[in-house]
């Protein structure tokens, strides 16, 4: 079973995707903040990792530098995710090391081939 580490600071967006993720056969870990995605994804070593940009403490950019920066974390696919594009953010998503870049609202079925992709699965929504 994968793990996903889902970094999300909006207590609904965060329940009702870590559920979805879930119910695909996904083991989720949490975190609300910048910060605490850095910490968890060294202590985890998740298989993935869904990065909101939009964070407290830390934005999801400078999270992402960090984690890819990191050699015991630098290899997690992340999927940056963002309710506010704006022209270049998918770039500068890429940039600071993202390996993809997806907008919300979530469009789950385009998420979970996303994470295949990166994951080499054929799992389906």
């Amino acid at each position: 079973m994968a793990t996903i580490l889902l970094v999300e600071d909006n207590d609904m967006n965060r329940d009702m995707l870590s559920r979805r993720l879930a119910r695909c056969e996904f083991e989720v870990v949490t975190a609300a903040t910048g910060l605490e995605a850095i910490d968890k994804a060294r202590s985890h070593r998740p298989d993935l990792i869904l990065m909101d940009l939009g964070l407290p403490d830390l934005d999801g950019w400078e999270a992402i530098r960090m984690i890819k920066s990191a050699a015991e974390t630098a290899a997690i696919p992340v999927i940056a995710l963002t309710a506010h594009a704006m022209a270049g953010d998918r770039e500068k998503a890429l940039a600071a090391g993202a390996n993809d870049y997806d907008t919300k609202p979530v469009d789950f079925k385009r998420l979970i081939e996303k994470i295949a992709a990166l994951l080499g699965d054929d799992r389906q929504s």
